[in-house]
């Protein structure tokens, strides 16, 4: 039972797989994986696994499949924990998880007519919209939205990006579809591109890259309106939105006109960028958007010959800038040539390589901000606080 204490609360039960000098019987094997996932605690799963899962079935055969539905991706995190239990019960155990990912806000984007009616409103096609900000330029906003879309999708979401800068469209390129165009099956609304499974629209799609969009705040406004509503989304859990940096017109009418569920915001350690970052966090509580965490980006360059770690813009910026503002750190993803190379080449290691080191980095994001998404705005959370009647 080594591992378990390293990665269980301390109310882990010191259950060992032999009783009386025998192997557990089937329904002790059973009972002994329910009381790891009760026990099992991490930032994610603050009351354990079974406090969020919806359904359960465990089935033993040569190997032990553990099927969970849950209201947020976690497939990385609970692989980890099925290392460990296959170690302690000397036999393979598999999670396969099924998602059940709802809205956490009232209402949201993309309205079904033939289900109008049902609980009283329209239901939408797209469940969560993440702003994904920062408060200045160059800080890799938009390659971060990218790969954390991207994440998102290897973790078993449903998940659609939009470009919200009508000035600097970035992500046609960064998807490596520059010269695509959306079609339309009715002239009415604008079918997202595909891009590897990810469902994407800009600006750039629709204005040639050498053309300058010359727009007033209003104009640009009026357009993000349009890209976001005037798009035929497919059915999604997560559409992550790239905003552009500053808060201006186009961040006001994001927080005011549409149901954003929450914002993550990009910063790197630099003492510049945080300060910029600040004035995003405070834009969002202003209009009441519920910070969900800080990415920090280029955190460290790790040498590719001695393994060091070189804190070139600073060290732990974002995390004395979370603890400030009572939110969370979500990640830190190091300075590496792959993800600059994979942007300007239109490329995704997270889809080539999703095990691999940089793809996992991004994983683990995208598990925190889906998981922090239900913890703190949805009320089923267990965070969730009860308001007690008197008798």
């Amino acid at each position: 039972m080594t591992m378990f204490g390293k990665i269980f609360s301390k109310k882990t039960p010191k259950t060992d797989i032999k009783s009386n000098g025998e192997a557990l019987n089937t329904s002790e094997i059973e009972q002994f994986i329910k009381d790891t996932l009760s026990h099992y605690i991490s930032d994610n799963f603050p009351h354990g696994v079974l406090a969020v899962c919806q359904q359960l079935s465990i089935t033993q055969k040569k190997k032990i499949t553990i099927k969970l539905l849950m209201p947020f991706v976690c497939q990385g995190e609970l692989d980890l924990l099925a290392q460990t239990l296959s170690e302690n019960l000397a036999r393979t155990v598999n999670f396969e998880i099924d998602l059940a990912i709802k809205p956490v806000r009232q209402f949201s984007l993309g309205n079904d007519k033939n289900k109008a009616g049902q609980e009283g409103m329209l239901q939408g096609k797209v469940a969560n919209i993440i702003a994904i900000a920062s408060g200045k330029g160059g800080v890799g906003k938009s390659t971060t939205t990218v790969n954390l879309a991207y994440a998102l999708m290897c973790e078993g979401a449903r998940v659609g990006i939009l470009d919200a800068d009508i000035y600097g469209p970035s992500i046609p390129s960064m998807l490596g579809l520059k010269n695509e165009k959306p079609s339309s099956s009715d002239g009415k609304l604008m079918t997202p591109v595909d891009a590897k499974g990810l469902s994407a629209m800009s600006i750039g799609f629709l204005v040639d890259e050498a053309d300058a969009t010359v727009w007033r705040g209003p104009m640009a406004s009026s357009a993000f309106n349009q890209l976001l509503n005037e798009t035929d989304w497919p059915a999604l859990d997560y559409l992550l939105i790239d905003m552009p940096p500053g808060t201006g017109d186009i961040q006001l009418t994001l927080a005011q006109k549409v149901p954003v569920a929450a914002a993550v915001i990009v910063t790197t350690p630099q003492d510049i960028a945080l300060i910029d970052a600040v004035k995003g966090i405070a834009m969002f509580d202003k209009v009441k958007v519920p910070v969900l965490g800080i990415v920090e980006n280029m955190s460290y360059h790790l040498c590719e010959n001695c393994g060091h770690k070189s804190h070139i813009f600073g060290e732990a910026g974002g995390e004395h800038m979370a603890e400030d503002h009572e939110t969370k750190l979500l990640g830190q993803l190091p300075l590496d040539i792959t993800i600059r190379q994979d942007a300007d080449f239109g490329e995704s290691d997270i889809i080539e390589n999703s095990a691999g080191e940089i793809a996992n980095h991004y994983r683990k994001i995208a598990r925190n901000v889906s998981a922090q998404l239900f913890l703190q705005c949805d009320t089923a959370s267990p965070l969730t606080a009860t308001v007690a009647h008197k008798a």
